[in-house]
């Protein structure tokens, strides 16, 4: 996912988070803010130290911007959101987060309605 597609500055990163718009499953949270400014959605992607060391989390983050990037077309495109990964994400697999975390994007209406696992 290129970086004009993330949240990168902390300042962004609080007001999304400060906006308390949240959604949250046992594996993810998500925080939304609505953009009508911007051409294409912005995530912000946190991983926390119970997760795991560096390695191990840098390893969920690759998987939860890979999931991110397979459901780009069906993104909310005017939105700026926050996933914030659970301790219970460390040892899931690729295809489980995956699955989550279109759950917790269908919470937050932030996939498209005609969206459905199959495609």
């Amino acid at each position: 996912m290129r970086k004009s597609y993330r949240v990168k500055k902390e300042a962004e990163f609080q007001e999304v988070f400060e906006a308390r718009q949240s959604v949250a499953n046992r594996q993810f949270v998500v925080y939304r803010m609505d953009r009508k400014d911007q051409p294409h959605f912005r995530v912000g992607i946190s991983v926390g130290k119970k997760i795991g060391n560096a390695v191990h989390r840098n390893w969920v983050k690759r998987r939860i911007r890979q999931s991110l990037t397979e459901l780009k077309p069906y993104l909310k495109q005017d939105v700026d959101f926050l996933v914030i990964a659970r301790p219970s994400t460390s040892e899931m697999p690729m295809p489980e987060i995956k699955t989550h975390l279109i759950h917790v994007l269908k919470l937050a209406k932030l996939l498209d309605n005609d969206y459905s696992e199959e495609d």
